[in-house]
């Protein structure tokens, strides 16, 4: 892709609504971390808190760049359509997560959400892949991500059952 033929307000609109989603989940977050997240009985893996504030939005740009990529191929095709779809979806679900584990303080709601998240990212990534192997691939560290999280969420339910 030459940088003369990117079209720069939908690249970033495209890495913004991505960006948003994460900024509106920690809203959620941010309260719940000292008063309820941080009292949680936690495995040995969890990273530090500063690892998800560098993490998250690298994937959230990662996840900006791939939906670009896909719009470019263009609207009026279906599978771009389609596509799109349960990308708004996983994005959706995604920015619930924070809803439901911190803004709810929920960690067993967050696992059954998580689990369903992580089945419309593989979902996304697939379509994705179908319209643009580089599409797909971007999405695969959110993935991974994504399977940590829910091993931690999980993890989490466990110690405080």
């Amino acid at each position: 892709m030459a940088i003369e033929k990117i079209h720069w307000p939908k690249l970033l609109g495209s890495v913004a609504v991505c960006q948003l989603a994460g900024i509106l989940g920690a809203i959620f977050t941010a309260d719940a971390i000292p008063e309820w997240y941080d009292t949680l009985a936690k495995p040995s893996f969890v990273p530090p808190d500063w690892t998800f504030s560098v993490v998250w939005p690298i994937l959230y740009l990662l996840m900006g760049i791939s939906l670009y990529i896909i719009l470019e191929k263009g609207w009026e095709l279906r599978k771009v359509r389609i596509s799109t779809g349960v990308f708004g979806i996983q994005l959706f679900l995604n920015f619930m997560w924070s809803v439901l584990f911190f803004g709810l303080r929920s960690p067993l709601m967050g696992l059954i959400e998580i689990i369903i998240l992580w089945i419309f990212i593989v979902i996304n990534i697939w379509l994705f892949y179908r319209i643009s192997k580089t599409a797909g691939l971007l999405l695969i560290p959110y993935l991974l991500w994504v399977s940590f999280a829910a091993v931690l969420n999980y993890s989490i339910v466990v110690l405080n059952m």
